[in-house]
C-alpha cells in the first residue's frame, strides 16, 4: 500500500481525492477536515460501503495504526488506497511547524497526570469531566480527579471497566476520593474489553409502593436463588425502601426535613399503588400475605443481603430528597448513573420498577 507524508498530504488537491477519517466524531470537533467521511474504526466493517469508487481514496486516523488496516481492507476491494503516514497527529505537528515523525519513533516521556477538580459536582458531573477530559489525551495518558461525592468511588471503576479505560489508582478518604486513570490504547467497542452479557440481573426501584417493592424483591430474592449476581439500584420514591425505619438524628435543611417528614421510613410505612384506603389497604395485603405464607416485605429486603444482592443508593437522588447515608439500612453502597449502567450493560435481563 502506498504511504503519504503530511508534507504530500497537505499539497492535495482534496477534490481529487476522498479523505477517510477513522477517528471518534467527537475528535472531529476540534481537528476535523472539511470533506471528510468519517467512519469511526469500530465501524468499518459495516460501513465500507459508504466509501465512494470514483477517486482514490486517503485514510488516516490518529497515528496510523487503524488506517493501515483499513487502506489493506479497501485494496483487497479495487480501491486506489494511500494510507497518511502518523495519521492526523503528525499532520497536526506539520502545520503547526513541529517534527512529522510518527508517534512510535518519537521518544519515550513520562507525563505526569492531568488533575482534574471534581470537588463538589454531583452524579453524573464527575464522570462526564474525566470522559471529556480523556478524550482530548493520547492513549497511555492519564488523570487524576478529586470528587466528594461517595457514589464516584463506584462510578470511575465501572465507567473504567466499560470504557476500555484503566484506573490506576483509587482512594477513599473521609472527606475525598481520589482515582487516577488512564486512557485505554481503544475505545471499549473495539478493544474487546466490554464482557458479553452474562446472567446477571439488574433492578430499578423508582417506586415507594409496597406492592411494586414487594414484587422488585421477589424477582430479587429469586434470581438470587439461582446463583445469579443482582444489582437493585434504588432512585428517587424508591430510596425509602433503604431507609432506617427508626428516626435519625442528622444535619439537614429545611427542604431536607420537610421531605423526611413526608416519606415513609422504610417498608413498614408505605402504602400501596391501588386500594391505599388511607393505609388499610397495606394493611390487608400484609395480613394475606402472612395467612398464606409469604414473607413480608422486610423479611425479603433482609433476605436479599443475607443472599448477597447489591443494594445500591442513588446519591443524586439522595441529596435531591435530602436523605443522608446515615439514614440507610446497612449493606447499601451508594452510586451513581455509571454504576447502574455499568451493571445493565452486563444484565440479560433489567428492570425498571
Amino acid at each position: 500500500m502506498k504511504t503519504i507524508t503530511p508534507e504530500e498530504f497537505d499539497k492535495l488537491d482534496f477534490s481529487n481525492y476522498t479523505l477517510l477519517d477513522l477517528r471518534e466524531p467527537d475528535e472531529l470537533i476540534v481537528s476535523g477536515i472539511p470533506g471528510a467521511i468519517n467512519i469511526p474504526f469500530g465501524e468499518v466493517a459495516s460501513r465500507l460501503d459508504e466509501v465512494p469508487t470514483d477517486k482514490p481514496v486517503v485514510v488516516y486516523c490518529r497515528v496510523g495504526d487503524w488506517s493501515e488496516q483499513v487502506g489493506e481492507i479497501l485494496e483487497d476491494r479495487d480501491y486506489e488506497v494511500l494510507n497518511l503516514e502518523g495519521g492526523y497527529k503528525a499532520y497536526r505537528k506539520y502545520k503547526e511547524g513541529g517534527s512529522t515523525e510518527a508517534p512510535a519513533a518519537e521518544s519515550p516521556k513520562k507525563k505526569e497526570p492531568i488533575y482534574l477538580d471534581a470537588k463538589g459536582l454531583k452524579c453524573p458531573g464527575p464522570i462526564v469531566k474525566v470522559a471529556d477530559t480523556l478524550r482530548t489525551l493520547d492513549p497511555g495518558d492519564s488523570v487524576y480527579v478529586e470528587a466528594t461525592e461517595d457514589a464516584f468511588a463506584s462510578d470511575i471503576a465501572v465507567w473504567a471497566d466499560r470504557t476500555g479505560n484503566k484506573l490506576l489508582d483509587l482512594k477513599v478518604e473521609p472527606d475525598v476520593i481520589k482515582a487516577t486513570v488512564q486512557k485505554g490504547d481503544a475505545p471499549a467497542a473495539t478493544s474487546g474489553t466490554i464482557a458479553p452479557r452474562e446472567h446477571e440481573k439488574t433492578l430499578v426501584v423508582f417506586s415507594g409502593d409496597l406492592d411494586k417493592v414487594i414484587a422488585s424483591l421477589i424477582i430479587a430474592n429469586g434470581a438470587a436463588a439461582m446463583g445469579q449476581p443482582v444489582t437493585v439500584f434504588f432512585t428517587f420514591w424508591g430510596l425509602n425502601v433503604l431507609r432506617r425505619p427508626e428516626k435519625v438524628h442528622v444535619k439537614k435543611d429545611i427542604i431536607g426535613k420537610m421531605f423526611g417528614a413526608m416519606m415513609p421510613r422504610g417498608t413498614t410505612k408505605m402504602g400501596l399503588s391501588r386500594m391505599n384506603m388511607g393505609g388499610l389497604g397495606a394493611k390487608m395485603i400484609r395480613w394475606v400475605m402472612k395467612k398464606n405464607g409469604i414473607e413480608s416485605a422486610e423479611q425479603l429486603l433482609q433476605d436479599a443481603v443475607d443472599h448477597g444482592v447489591r443494594l445500591v443508593a442513588c446519591q443524586m437522588s439522595m441529596d435531591i430528597m435530602g436523605i443522608k447515608k446515615e439514614e440507610l439500612i446497612d449493606g447499601v453502597e451508594l452510586g451513581g448513573v455509571a454504576t447502574m449502567l455499568g451493571s445493565a450493560e452486563k444484565s440479560d435481563l433489567t428492570y425498571f420498577i
